[in-house]
């Protein structure tokens, strides 16, 4: 609109002169020239104005561009600052605290860096045992499971590597200082990490990092095993919240990890893991491994009930057979050669090897078939059993002391996995050891903390 109204002027200015020169007349003349010079300065003053601001409006926007790409930069710099103190330290992202994830506790996000980690140093534990592996009998079944003594060796190798390694229950935990003063230092809120390995029957190896952040503790965990060329194979690694633990006097490692719940699933999951971290005794274990873990705590009541010489009525002879079958020959009862039940002389002569019983005892407290004249033996199911954890528990042995009249009292805790409890049930054993290593159970008294935890006990035979 300015530039039409100047043009105007300065047309009007034109028209002046014009009149003026052909009318001679000089005042309307200088009118027509004044008009022009004004309009011509006019327009030469908002030429340079709009110019000016032209420059002026760029700088403006240069400058909020700039403005909000350092706003941008600083927002991604304060993103950055809170996914650092998201993390453990160990590149393992816990995530917001309040996201869904986070508070299921599993399958937790790992970072790339963390993740090649742990599964580098995990197929480096494989490569030391590569050779063992190579040349131990893994047998024809598609599901390897090699031999405690091919195990062992291997796992003398492992040990040689200054980590903290065990075997299941076969060995104790050998290097288990650094997890052992994790543990105690986490007791006391200090924030740290450290790394053990599980040397399992297949020959594959687990490796666990357990790592506290100052409030909670979450498990890497990475598990290696062996293709069909014998080579390490990553089978899954994992990032897992822990949702309780302890560290018992004993030295039990106890805790329990956050896993998929119902109505996620349709079954529960047991998130519970024990490991032994202090060494036990190594009579005690042996003891435990050749007496005491044949008979264990399912399918019968040796160790789960109190009976001594005088009270020999409420023990489940019957259900007691197979047990002590297994300690005398080392093998597994075979059910099917006894097709139509135990005869008179094995089953007698079983009991009075290992127990403080009479001929006449044993024939009055356990179920006999008079029509074939043998012992009743049934197989565990579903008519004459009911699966319970403290049926799984293992006897650990935690005092052994010799009395004048040459016996043994044998003091014993069980173990329940299942429950996570390191003592579900105590019981003191009298036990007489003979020259040749021969055992004879001479009593038994279960201790009264634990009776309540000891399910009602259904006998094998019910015609007993």
């Amino acid at each position: 609109m300015r530039m039409i109204f100047l043009l105007s002027v300065i047309a009007a200015g034109i028209i002046f002169l014009k009149i003026g020169k052909k009318k001679r007349s000089k005042c309307v003349a200088a009118g027509g020239m004044a008009l022009i010079l004004c309009a011509v300065i006019a327009l030469i003053g908002w030429g340079i104005y709009s110019v000016a601001q032209d420059k002026w409006t760029k700088g403006k926007d240069g400058m909020t561009a700039d403005a909000g790409a350092l706003e941008k930069s600083d927002m991604a710099d304060e993103e950055k600052n809170n996914e650092k103190e998201n993390s453990d330290g160990n590149g393992c992202e816990n995530g917001d605290t309040g996201s869904e994830q986070y508070e299921k506790g599993y399958d937790l996000p790992i970072s790339d860096g963390e993740k090649e980690r742990s599964e580098k140093e995990c197929r480096k534990m494989m490569s030391r045992i590569q050779n063992l592996y190579k040349n131990c009998d893994k047998g024809d079944a598609s599901n390897v499971i090699i031999s405690d003594e091919s195990a062992l060796a291997m796992w003398e190798v492992l040990v040689e590597s200054g980590e903290a390694v065990t075997y299941y229950d076969k060995t104790d935990m050998c290097n288990h200082e650094k997890l052992e003063e994790f543990l105690v230092r986490s007791e006391a809120g200090e924030k740290g990490s450290v790394v053990s390995y599980e040397l399992h029957a297949d020959a594959g190896i687990r490796r666990n990092e357990f790592i506290f952040d100052g409030t909670d503790m979450y498990l890497l965990s990475t598990n290696c095993v062996w293709n069909a060329a014998n080579e390490p194979a990553i089978s899954g690694t994992s990032y897992t919240r822990i949702k309780s633990w302890e560290y018992t006097q004993k030295g039990w490692f106890i805790y329990e990890l956050c896993v998929p719940e119902p109505p996620e699933v349709t079954e529960v999951v047991n998130g519970i893991c024990m490991v032994r971290v202090k060494p036990i005794d190594v009579q005690y274990r042996q003891f435990a491994q050749r007496y005491l873990d044949p008979v264990g705590y399912q399918g019968n009541n040796l160790f789960s009930s109190d009976w001594d010489v005088e009270h020999m009525e409420e023990l489940d002879y019957n259900g007691l057979y197979e047990y002590l079958y297994m300690i005398k020959h080392q093998e597994r009862f075979k059910s099917e050669n006894y097709p139509n039940g135990i005869s008179e002389a094995e089953f007698e002569a079983l009991m009075e090897e290992y127990l403080p019983i009479t001929v006449e005892q044993v024939r009055e407290y356990a179920a006999f078939d008079e029509t074939n004249q043998t012992y009743v033996w049934g197989r565990l199911g579903c008519l004459n059993y009911a699966p319970s954890a403290f049926d799984t528990s293992v006897p650990e042995v935690t005092q052994i002391k010799e009395n004048n009249d040459g016996t043994l009292t044998v003091s014993v805790d069980a173990v329940c996995a299942m429950t996570g409890n390191d003592a579900i049930m105590s019981h003191v054993l009298t036990v007489e050891i003979d020259e040749d290593e021969s055992i004879k159970y001479i009593s038994n008294q279960v201790m009264d903390e634990g009776k309540s935890n000891i399910p009602s006990y259904h006998y094998r035979v019910d015609e007993r």
